[in-house]
């Protein structure tokens, strides 16, 4: 593949059209335009079409590229020193934060998954890897905290973090109000976690 040179500080022309795929599919929904992510990120559709095989591989590959960020802000920030308990709850207080955003339209993955509907998109494949990954850190954790049965409380929380994001994306529900605290603390304490 032919690499090109570019002013520093500059996005190239795939970082631009990846950054206006994340934008606009967040803001606006997958049903975005060709048109209108190519005008965003000032890019061609020619020059798109070449260095994407379809808006749907381009919109898995923006999706894909925000995976670092979007779990590293789920990360606690003292991970090795904090317990299970405090590194669940670090995530539902993260949630809890992000939804304070006048931007706020839920979380991301799970907003592709319920527009698409079709878990074969490319699109769909990689919000799912991103919801199961998760779904598996909230069971690792509950093993830690000796919870009776992890399995089901990992799906508890998902259920709950989904829940919860996509009630607040809708603007239907606050999420600052101490519910979702409480909710996830009533199932830590039910699952026995420590």
């Amino acid at each position: 593949m032919a690499t090109t040179e570019r002013a520093p500080g500059k996005a190239s022309p795939r970082d631009r059209l990846l950054d206006a795929a994340a934008r606009l599919s967040y803001q606006d929904g997958v049903s975005v335009g060709i048109e209108a992510l190519c005008r965003e990120a000032g890019v061609s559709k020619r020059s798109m079409y070449q260095l994407f095989d379809s808006k749907d591989a381009m919109l898995a590959a923006s999706l894909e590229r925000r995976i670092p960020w979007y779990e590293a802000q789920l990360t606690h920030p003292d991970a090795d020193r904090a317990t299970p308990r405090e590194r669940i709850l670090h995530v539902f207080d993260r949630l809890t934060r992000a939804s304070r955003d006048a931007g706020y339209h839920g979380c991301p993955y799970l907003a592709v998954m319920v527009e698409l509907k079709d878990p074969a998109h490319p699109a769909s494949v990689v919000a799912r890897q991103v919801k199961d990954r998760l779904t598996a850190r909230f069971r690792t954790e509950a093993e830690r905290g000796g919870a009776r049965d992890p399995g089901l409380l990992a799906r508890q929380l998902v259920l709950v973090f989904d829940g919860a994001s996509a009630r607040a994306g809708a603007g239907v529900e606050r999420l600052d109000d101490g519910l979702v605290t409480a909710t996830v603390t009533a199932l830590l304490d039910a699952a026995g976690l420590t």
